[in-house]
């Protein structure tokens, strides 16, 4: 894959992931985070953490997941391999709160446990499908 295409194939995943992400922390978890973590969250959004973040689960969906998929079978294999990724991503962040956090509710972990696998796994399909329809015909 070409330089071109592959910072092509980045922002075109950050743009997926930062869509489905806004819509998930915007409308659908929006005061599930707030009822669930109270006192413990920051009033202020830290976001040069945030962007960082951002910036490498991106890199990594895409030298781990996409990229791969895209030189294999196409995007199907990266539904599941960017849901295990997203997974794992999410268990080392929420895992460790449980295990070295007083009072971190259980139930946040194991929502944030799906949201990371669906949300790794729907980024990786879509950024892989438009990937392969745009590099492979």
């Amino acid at each position: 894959m070409s330089l071109k295409n592959t910072v092509f194939l980045y922002l075109l995943t950050l743009v997926i992931f930062f869509l489905i992400d806004m819509v998930w922390l915007g409308l659908v978890a929006k005061n599930f985070y707030r009822s669930q973590l109270g006192e413990m969250l920051s009033p202020k959004v830290n976001w040069a953490a945030a962007i960082l973040f951002y910036l490498l689960f991106i890199a990594g969906l895409q030298l781990f997941v996409i990229e791969p998929a895209l030189a294999g079978a196409g995007a199907l294999p990266a539904l599941w391999r960017g849901a295990l990724f997203g997974l794992i991503a999410y268990a080392t962040y929420d895992l460790t709160n449980l295990a070295t956090l007083k009072n971190w509710p259980l139930l946040v972990t194991v929502v944030d446990l799906a949201w990371g696998a669906v949300l790794g796994g729907a980024v990786s399909f879509l950024a892989a499908l438009i990937g392969w329809r745009l590099f492979k015909s």
